[in-house]
């Protein structure tokens, strides 16, 4: 009997070793953080659109958490700053518009931000793709700033197949922009970008040392148009053959682009499939703002059914498709209508990654792991969407109502746009669960006079209103009160605009016709 019990002792201490061990040398998750630029809520066949078919995305969103009531910043620069810093685009100073390629800014050295901290934690950190928060001195660009390896362009929009990105100044501006770990590449000229990132992320993926957590930023250009000067839409035939039942030119050329992107997906995930990482990865997707739809910036991207486009505080320029993938979720197969702000990355995957959350200081991001993974309440009960001092601009969200102040482009960008060659009555769907889409109540004949938020602000009830359509401010003046009062709170931290007026240095023509740092030693 005794040695019974001794047996017993010794396999129950063996085993509570064992599990000692494992939780403490558990390898952290990989990371593979995805941002597709210019997609639109409509541009993704999960959403319910079956124009454009995206079955790599949506395989991945189903098997995962999709993110129904997920808000990212009206345009480019300031999204990808939260993505980085975890805070409001107010509070690093990039609130307003986007870093043009000869203005001498961008997100200040001074930010912490994703590669660093996940680098603190062991992770080996490579950039894949855009990068467009700076580069007019060395110290802002991605390899000075945690990444070990980048491979990709550093400015807002380019050639597909040249890599030469265009300044719409007096004169054109034009140059050669394409980066690798801070170095002019030019072998990539010819190619078609979404296919080298893809391969590029292969092949990190394929060398990595499973022994160390991986962090992969894959910034796709797709689906940005591309030069002002040249053909704005661009992708190899083989894409733009998929689609003959797209009437409209224009968005049959979007659709080859899209259908691009999702291929970069599915080989992605395939290459980790054949990898020993595939069961201890995490993938993020997420848009960079709203579609640029009807024409705007000559794109052909689509929100329906949400009013707005990219640029605009409208639901269309701020609801991001995003979903979030992986093996670490504790009930995956769902949707999430968890408010989340795309600042609230940072907190979240530093938490993952193993970090001490409560380290991170004077972020505006918060940890929703237990959202995403258990499928907790969100923890997020309001998100400002942005200030722009300058625009004069503000909207925000508190609980179900939001509030819209000021209009971009005067109000010409604020209208309800079904795709290309398609009416809002015969708009093509394909059956998901109603949880995956959109739905709106009867538009009222007023919807577009009923609220002039160049006169006074706007107030809607989103969770009851998503499109937009009854502006309920009159009827609820202390629920305005509170969200305007709440705005001047947020105005009161808000840092500065780093904007600087262009730079004539910054020439391509005075650096071998490329665009490189131009400016030394700047640590600002």
């Amino acid at each position: 009997m005794l040695s019974k019990m001794f047996n017993s002792a010794i396999l129950t201490f063996f085993l509570l070793g064992c599990m000692l061990e494992c939780v403490y040398t558990a390898q952290p998750p990989n990371i593979i953080f995805v941002v597709a630029d210019d997609l639109g809520w409509n541009d993704v066949s999960f959403h319910g659109s079956s124009q454009i078919p995206t079955p790599h995305i949506d395989a991945l969103a189903q098997e995962g958490v999709i993110l129904t009531n997920y808000y990212v910043s009206p345009i480019c620069t300031p999204t990808r700053s939260a993505i980085m810093t975890g805070k409001h685009p107010i509070h690093t100073g990039l609130q307003y518009s986007v870093i043009i390629a000869d203005e001498p800014y961008g997100l200040g050295t001074n930010e912490t931000i994703m590669p660093q901290y996940l680098r603190s934690l062991g992770y080996r950190t490579h950039m894949v793709g855009k990068w467009h928060l700076g580069f007019y001195s060395k110290e802002h660009t991605p390899i000075e700033r945690g990444f070990e390896s980048t491979f990709g362009y550093y400015l807002g929009q380019q050639d597909y197949f040249t890599h030469e990105t265009q300044v719409k100044r007096k004169h054109t501006l034009t140059g050669f922009d394409f980066h690798v770990n801070g170095s002019i590449y030019k072998p990539v000229f010819g190619q078609y970008s979404t296919e080298i990132y893809t391969e590029k992320t292969q092949e990190i993926i394929r060398n990595h040392n499973p022994q160390e957590p991986l962090y992969i930023y894959l910034a796709h250009q797709a689906v940005h148009s591309a030069n002002y000067n040249g053909q704005r839409l661009q992708a190899p035939y083989k894409y733009y053959e998929r689609f003959p039942n797209i009437t409209n030119e224009n968005r049959r050329k979007f659709a080859a682009m899209v259908s691009a992107l999702d291929d970069s997906l599915g080989n992605i995930t395939q290459t980790l499939k054949e990898s020993s990482l595939y069961n201890n990865t995490v993938i993020v997707f997420t848009t960079d703002n709203g579609g640029p739809a009807h024409g705007f910036d000559a794109n052909y991207a689509n929100n329906w059914p949400l009013r707005g486009v990219k640029d605009t505080t409208w639901e269309g320029g701020l609801r991001g498709a995003g979903f979030l993938w992986g093996a670490l979720i504790e009930k995956p197969g769902r949707t999430s209508d968890g408010m989340m702000h795309v600042c609230d990355w940072v907190p979240t995957l530093y938490g993952l990654a193993g970090g001490n959350t409560s380290t991170l200081q004077h972020l505006d991001g918060i940890d929703v792991w237990p959202m995403l993974s258990r499928a907790e309440p969100s923890p997020r009960k309001e998100i400002l969407h942005n200030i722009d001092p300058v625009r004069n601009v503000s909207a925000i969200r508190i609980g179900d109502y939001k509030l819209v102040q000021g209009q971009n482009y005067n109000g010409s960008w604020s209208d309800w746009y079904p795709p290309e060659g398609e009416s809002s009555v015969d708009v093509d769907s394909k059956p998901v669960p109603n949880a995956f889409v959109v739905s709106c109540p009867s538009k009222p004949a007023n919807a577009s006079t009923n609220c002039d938020p160049k006169e006074k602000p706007c107030l809607f009830n989103i969770r009851h209103d998503p499109c937009e359509f009854n502006n309920i401010a009159d009827w609820n003046q202390d629920i305005v009160e509170l969200l305007l009062t709440r705005i001047e709170e947020y105005r009161a931290t808000m840092v500065p605009i780093r904007n600087k007026k262009p730079d004539p240095q910054s020439n391509p023509k005075y650096h071998d016709n490329c665009w490189v740092p131009w400016i030394n030693d700047t640590k600002t």
